[in-house]
This record gives C-alpha cells, structure tokens and sequence, in this order.
C-alpha cells in the first residue's frame, strides 16, 4: 500500500504545528487588494490585510486555487509514490474543489480522493485530524475518505461577526441583507448549515453577548460533543478567545482546545474580531 499525502488548503486555519505534526501540506489561495496579490500564509496573515484595507481604502478580493496548480501538487507527491487524499474549503465557498476535481482527472483513477468538507475554517481542520487519525491506523485511502465523508454533517461551525460590512458585501451569506441597517447594533452568529452560511441568531449589544450566544451552542450539544478536538478560531480576537476558552471548560472537559487563528482569505470574508467555536458531534 502506498503512502498517504492529506493535502488541503490555506483556508483550513489548522496552526503550523499541527499541519507539521500531522504531515498536511498545505495549498494557498490568494488575496487580492492594491493591484497586488498575495499568496494567503507564506505573503499575508490577517493583521497585515487589514493593514492594506487602511492604506488602500478598498476591500479585498480573494482568488480560488487554479487547476494547474493542483495538478502541480498532486504530480509531485504522486511521483513519490503517495495516494492523495484532498480536503480544503467546500464547494459551496469556492471554486477551489471543482478545480481540485479537474486536475485530479487527469490522473489515473484511485490514486486521488477528493472530499468536499462542506465547511470552511477550522471545520474543515477537525476533519483534517479525522483523516490524519484514520491514516494513523492504518486506513486504506478510500476507507479514509469514506470516513471523512460521513463525519463531513457531524461538524458544528459557528462564528460571531463584530462588522457585517465584509460579510455583506462578499456575498456569501444569506441574510446579511435584512440587518444591514442596523449594523452597529447587531453582532450576528454564522453557522454552517448544508455547505452554506447563514445568519441564525442576532444578538444585539455588547459583543460579549454574541460570544455568550456560542457558548450556549456548545452547551446545547454537551452530551455529545466529540472530547478529543474543540477550536476557537480568530481574528485580531485574543483576548474573546482566553474568554471562550475559560468558559468552554466550564461546560466541558475537553482532551485538546486549540486556539487557531483565521487565515487572511477567512479574514477577507469574515471582518476584523470574528470568533468562533468550532467542534464536532458523536455519531
């Protein structure tokens, strides 16, 4: 049996330990402001982004992944003799995987398996460690994509937003529309719900409210939380995270919180001091 290559991409907001720890190499996408473009991780992080919005008055743009690019990627560890096993942002989000899937097929057939997360962020990192566990035991590469495909509806996603106007005028999440108006006053709560995002509670006030508002969605799910991984990811957000983090070991006892911070793709879409928990639930 060949070897394993989990490949994924930068949007995935894993930390470099864990990419490290895990052997997952990572594929970037791009940021585009300023007539420049910059390859998300290895040119930009968040806090530079929002340096750039500053200096150039304008919002980002972000750019997918292109298939030749893919094809670059998956030559190289092909030609080593690894089974590759994509997962990056879902298809609902990007055009990344559709991309992914064109350059798969130029390759013979059962050598890539490709997986849409349906996720974004460090959802689609939990499944990441799903897969690196099941290669870990020894999973052949189809039975580990089987495996991801079914844990894929057992993740919970969910981010407060402290600025709508990224979100909004990015397009990519139903309803931001109807609270436009009022946007200083509503710090909203995103889900993932069926590969997309949704607003689903509006808290309004101070933003401590909103992080409350996912605390008690982790709480709602307490009987049946998977232990072994919960992420807080963010923007700019250090301090709400050291909050979460205090206030989800009151509800749980989990083996491992990881503090992640939200690429500059997810950062692009998101606005500066989005947070979220981020976990998956028992089957």
């Amino acid at each position: 049996m060949n070897g394993i290559k989990i490949i994924t991409d930068c949007t995935s907001d894993l930390t470099p330990e864990l990419y490290e720890k895990h052997d997952i190499d990572i594929i970037p996408l791009y940021v585009n402001i300023g007539g420049k473009s910059y390859a998300d991780v290895i040119e930009i992080n968040a806090e530079q982004l929002y340096q750039l919005v500053k200096e150039h008055g304008e919002l980002p743009k972000t750019s997918a992944i292109p298939p030749a690019t893919f094809t670059a990627y998956f030559k190289k560890y092909l030609d080593a003799g690894k089974d590759i096993l994509y997962l990056g942002i879902g298809s609902g989000f990007s055009a990344a995987f559709q991309n992914a899937r064109i350059a798969a097929s130029e390759f013979p057939e059962g050598r890539i398996r490709l997986v849409d997360s349906g996720n974004l962020s460090s959802g689609i990192g939990l499944l990441l460690l799903k897969a690196a566990q099941y290669r870990n035991q020894g999973a052949d590469l189809e039975t580990i994509a089987r495996k991801v495909e079914a844990d894929v509806s057992l993740v919970r996603t969910q981010f407060a937003i402290n600025t709508l106007s990224y979100l909004h005028k990015g397009g990519r999440c139903s309803g931001t529309s109807r609270i436009i108006g009022t946007l200083l006053k509503i710090k909203p709560i995103i889900r993932v719900v069926d590969g997309k995002m949704v607003v689903t509670k509006k808290p309004r006030g101070k933003f401590q409210k909103a992080l409350d508002t996912l605390v008690d969605y982790l709480r709602s799910d307490a009987e049946k939380v998977d232990l072994d991984n919960i992420m807080v990811t963010h923007n700019l957000a250090k301090e709400d995270a050291a909050y979460l983090k205090r206030e989800i070991a009151k509800v749980l006892n989990p083996i491992q919180i990881h503090e992640t911070k939200a690429s500059a793709v997810i950062s692009t879409h998101c606005g500066p001091r989005t947070i979220g928990i981020l976990y998956m639930v028992k089957k």
